[in-house]
């Protein structure tokens, strides 16, 4: 008898800044290889982390990889589900206009109910 695998999801939670320690890059590297494995992925950035999402960073002073290019290829990993936490959105000056990816804004009832929606669930 043949039993059907239900596809796991996972929501990688990302609170922290682009740079300054390797728990950003950790977080984003989770989300791509994990799409890559056929799960249902999804990435909500919380508090500092919304400065992630901010276009043209410049790292090339600290001599890391810039984040923002590999939050670009998310869609290439299948990484479709972008989330970002409104309160801290408004509370670094930031306009949803102003992100590099197409994102979904949620208040926090609706993070709430987000959190409800994924089998697995890892913050950074």
């Amino acid at each position: 008898m043949m039993t059907s695998l239900k596809t796991k999801s996972l929501l990688v939670i990302v609170r922290h800044t682009p740079y300054g320690s390797s728990l950003a890059r950790s977080a984003i590297e989770i989300a791509l290889v994990s799409g890559t494995f056929d799960q249902r992925v999804g990435v909500l950035f919380m508090g500092n982390g919304v400065l992630q999402l901010l276009p043209e960073q410049d790292s090339v002073a600290l001599g890391v990889r810039n984040i923002a290019k590999l939050i670009a290829s998310f869609p290439l990993y299948d990484v479709n589900n972008i989330y970002v936490d409104e309160a801290a959105l408004k509370q670094h000056g930031l306009q949803e206009n102003e992100l590099s990816l197409q994102s979904e804004f949620l208040n926090e009832s609706a993070m709430r109910d987000l959190l409800q929606r994924y089998d697995h669930i890892v913050g950074f």
